[in-house]
């Protein structure tokens, strides 16, 4: 009656989504800073870990959680997604609060004239931020001094 006995270094671990080519599988890369004893210089040192990913949820450039499996599912997959952190292009844009992926706005932007009259005017929401237009005027090319070949 002997016991299987999981040796797993890290219980949890957080890293980046390479690839998900694979049925219910991704592709995860750990990046760790290692300190070299004689240069005393750090430097990354990346290691890619297979995940089970059931519900295959993840994309590629999520941030996303792994937890060790007590035992291997396969012979590389020994980690399953228990979370994924952040989503990749999930952002939002500061001025009008609509989400954004790359330059494209997710949202339609139809009820957005509607509601920056109502909540406050444009210029207002710039000043609000310290965004100023007058910084890229002043620095003119006639203002910077000529260089000297």
């Amino acid at each position: 009656m002997s016991v299987k006995q999981a040796s797993v270094h890290a219980k949890w671990i957080i890293g980046r989504v390479i690839g998900t080519k694979m049925q219910k599988t991704a592709k995860v890369r750990v990046t760790r800073l290692v300190l070299d004893p004689y240069l005393l210089k750090y430097y990354n040192k990346r290691k890619t870990y297979f995940a089970h990913d059931a519900f295959q949820q993840s994309t590629v450039g999520d941030i996303v959680l792994l937890k060790a499996l007590p035992e291997p599912r396969s012979k590389h997959v020994k980690h399953e997604l228990a979370e994924i952190v952040h989503k990749v292009g999930r952002v939002v844009d500061p001025l009008t609060g609509k989400k954004v992926e790359g330059t494209d706005f997710l949202e339609p932007l139809t009820d957005l004239a509607h509601s920056l009259e109502e909540e406050m005017p444009l210029t207002e929401k710039i000043q609000e931020l310290n965004i100023s237009a007058t910084s890229c005027e002043t620095s003119s090319p006639e203002s910077v001094p000529a260089q000297t070949p």
